[in-house]
């Protein structure tokens, strides 16, 4: 399946959910563990008859969904927020928000963790959203209308190329998304682009245990259901590493398939201090203009000295 068809299908199948949520206020996880197993149709046949063509049970898994927020946050948000969550944890739980920050969620979907995060770094603070479907970002603009949110902005794009500048936010936070991507270095390329100095990653993705091939992952679960495209824990730590992270961790939280796990990732962009130290030097980094010649995030891996690893700030 080559990556245009991929997207695609990821694109139809969350738009599908966001129809079902705003027409009939159904839970879009229901219609989306449906799909697993019927013939896709139109997004607008999904609200339908592909909704409740699994024995018309709506059981789901319990790795995924609203269930993960507590009945505190759901009730901060709109019933269309939570009957939009196709997540598989709580980033938000994870991130550690403070009053005054900037934050960014990667695939915003219906707006959940947007909202939440708005909320939890108040008026002086403020929160970004990206997605490529057009019928969630509408179905999140709705939802932060109806909810009295305003620090909030959802933008059109994908988590590939970001539309935020260099530098722009304070945290990236991201639900069940990245596993969807085709792309994954250009994912974890952008945030540590968009990320200020010292800024960080709380995310929540599916993760395969490291003896898991990619033919293995495939035998668990489609690309567009967040289990054949997972990374496995190791991949994930190398590929946060190569973009110039440090202090990455992947934690295991509960099954999403055998082998296959709900897990927190988290990671920080150094300031050139905080790189210097880590190093065990206290020689002070190369200047910006060399910095920006030898060390783009792609480069890190070759263009540092003996004196500051791969994935610092050092110059060859």
């Amino acid at each position: 399946m080559v990556d245009q068809d991929v997207r695609e299908q990821v694109r139809a199948r969350y738009a599908a959910a966001a129809i079902a949520v705003r027409a009939s206020g159904r839970d879009a996880l229901a219609l989306v563990d449906a799909d697993q197993c019927c013939t896709p149709g139109t997004a607008e046949d999904a609200v339908g008859a592909n909704a409740s063509c699994c024995g018309g049970t709506g059981e789901v898994d319990a790795a995924f969904g609203s269930s993960l927020y507590t009945a505190g946050e759901q009730d901060e948000l709109p019933a269309e927020a939570v009957a939009a969550s196709l997540g598989c944890g709580n980033p938000i739980a994870v991130a550690e928000l403070r009053a005054g920050e900037k934050v960014l969620d990667l695939g915003s979907g219906g707006g959940i963790d947007v909202l939440l995060s708005a909320r939890r770094v108040g008026e002086t603070g403020f929160a970004y959203g990206v997605d490529m479907t057009d019928e969630m970002l509408e179905l999140a603009r709705a939802n932060a209308a109806k909810g009295g949110v305003d620090n909030v902005e959802f933008l059109k794009g994908t988590i590939e190329e970001l539309p935020l500048p260099d530098g722009s936010v304070d945290v990236v936070i991201s639900n069940c998304v990245i596993n969807l991507s085709t792309d994954k270095p250009a994912v974890l390329a952008e945030m540590f682009r968009v990320l200020s100095p010292g800024g960080r990653i709380g995310i929540s993705d599916v993760v395969a245990e490291d003896h898991l091939s990619v033919a293995d992952r495939g035998e668990r679960g489609s690309y567009v259901g967040c289990i054949a495209g997972a990374l496995s824990r190791q991949e994930y730590l190398d590929g946060l590493a190569a973009a110039g992270f440090i202090e990455a961790s992947v934690t295991f939280t509960h099954q999403a398939a055998p082998g296959m796990h709900s897990a927190i990732v988290r990671a920080t962009k150094p300031t050139a201090t905080a790189a210097t130290e880590s190093s065990g030097s206290v020689t002070e980094c190369c200047d910006d203009a060399r910095q920006a010649a030898c060390c783009e995030p792609a480069a890190k891996a070759t263009c540092s000295s003996g004196a500051h690893p791969a994935g610092t700030c050092g110059c060859a």
